[in-house]
């Protein structure tokens, strides 16, 4: 930890957003020490001090992309219906997986794509992420179906994962370079597939 009342020398949310965007575009394991320190303009000793590690420079990290870029699904299950939550969750990961001025694709699914064992809880931390947008997207569904804004017999846990399935394998393509006007098409086609959508 810095000393009380010392200028940490760097402002750290400009650092942390240099860190989160490095892990995003190349990977926990693909972002070595000397590149962090070197795009974050701090020393070894002092991002140590700061984080205490390079897992916990990543978890902070990882924490202002779900704040930030990644907040998108906090908002669609905000909208009235299901049908247009689905609609707003699949359009805003395609417009954040695009973004010109990000890295490409979903921090949660790029970064640990390939980890080792010795990456193994960043692996899990990622997978932990994943799995609550599952579960805000399942809670969202069921409160459609039991106001019957899902017809009878829509399984809303697996109309989640549906979801989920299709924004990772969005970012995926997004990382390999597809284009937002190809992806919102596959939104549109997984949307004619949406259960009791508007005619």
């Amino acid at each position: 930890m810095a000393q009380r009342g010392r200028p940490l020398g760097y402002e750290p949310d400009k650092v942390l957003d240099v860190a989160m965007r490095l892990f995003w575009a190349h990977g926990y394991e693909g972002t070595s020490m000397s590149d962090l320190t070197e795009a974050m303009g701090i020393n070894r000793r002092s991002l140590y001090a700061a984080y205490g590690s390079k897992e916990g420079l990543f978890e902070a990290a990882l924490a202002r992309y779900v704040d930030g870029p990644g907040a998108f699904p906090h908002a669609a299950v905000e909208k009235p219906t299901a049908y247009e939550v689905a609609e707003c969750y699949l359009r805003q990961a395609v417009l954040s997986y695009t973004c010109p001025e990000l890295p490409r694709g979903c921090m949660t699914v790029q970064a640990g794509l390939t980890c080792s064992a010795e990456a193994e809880p960043v692996r899990d931390e990622l997978a932990s992420k994943r799995r609550l947008g599952i579960e805000l997207l399942t809670k969202r569904l069921v409160r459609a179906a039991e106001e019957g804004d899902l017809p009878a017999g829509a399984d809303p846990s697996a109309l989640a994962g549906y979801l989920v399935a299709l924004n990772h394998g969005f970012s995926v393509q997004a990382g390999g370079g597809i284009t937002r006007m190809v992806l919102m098409r596959f939104v549109d086609q997984a949307l004619l597939l949406w259960p009791g959508r508007p005619s």
